[in-house]
């Protein structure tokens, strides 16, 4: 699918395909309402709308994101609403069905600039973590979130901290990519913090489900 992507915004990739694939694999009740965290080009929620969901609300920090969300929605005549906001801080108004994200996982402290398309702090759960606490406030009686995160940001963490949170969690897709350009350049950096062995130029894209499974009052 051709996606508008201005300059800035996140070119779907490996993990977006692998996110979109595991959200195939989920029924969406009738009237569904899906949010899409962190949505770039608008990629998840162009397929949740065209999946059924009777609302999509698509978040992000960037304008430039939300820009390119909104008319490639328009453009396919899709029921998507943009709003900027960092869901940890200033959530939406849910509940939802259906939670999507692909938030900026890469672990990145060093020198240079960052970006906060991929770069997510020291141990690269700089976004993972407020993200996981604040999903249980989102998500319906019988709701589920899907996040795609790489192992080298500690996929056991994000397990431990929604199961904590009382969502039933479970890996529902796994994916060996080869370093892209982004990582290639953290190599070194990843190298001496130990995060990866060296010359190990290859992560696990991970994508992580967890569901609440009891009503919540």
């Amino acid at each position: 699918m051709l996606l508008l992507r201005p300059p800035g915004v996140y070119r779907p990739q490996d993990d977006t395909e692998l996110l979109s694939e595991a959200f195939t694999r989920v029924t969406l009740p009738s009237g569904a309402r899906v949010l899409d965290v962190g949505t770039g080009t608008g990629a998840l929620a162009l397929a949740a709308a065209r999946a059924g969901a009777r609302e999509v609300v698509a978040v992000d920090v960037s304008r430039r994101a939300l820009a390119a969300a909104w008319i490639n929605a328009r453009l396919r005549g899709l029921p998507v609403r943009v709003h900027r906001t960092d869901v940890a801080t200033a959530p939406p108004s849910g509940p939802f069905d259906l939670v999507l994200a692909n938030p900026p996982y890469v672990p990145w402290s060093g020198s240079g600039s960052a970006s906060r398309r991929w770069d997510a702090g020291d141990d690269g759960r700089a976004i993972i973590d407020p993200l996981c606490a604040a999903i249980p406030g989102l998500l319906s009686e019988r709701g589920c979130f899907l996040l795609v995160q790489s192992s080298l940001s500690g996929v056991d963490p994000t397990l431990t901290a929604l199961a904590e949170a009382g969502l039933k969690t479970s890996i529902v897709a796994r994916r060996p990519v080869p370093f892209g350009p982004v990582l290639r350049d953290r190599a070194r950096y990843l190298e001496q913090r130990g995060l990866i062995a060296d010359g190990q130029r290859e992560e696990e894209l991970v994508v992580i489900r967890a569901d609440r499974t009891e009503r919540t009052g």
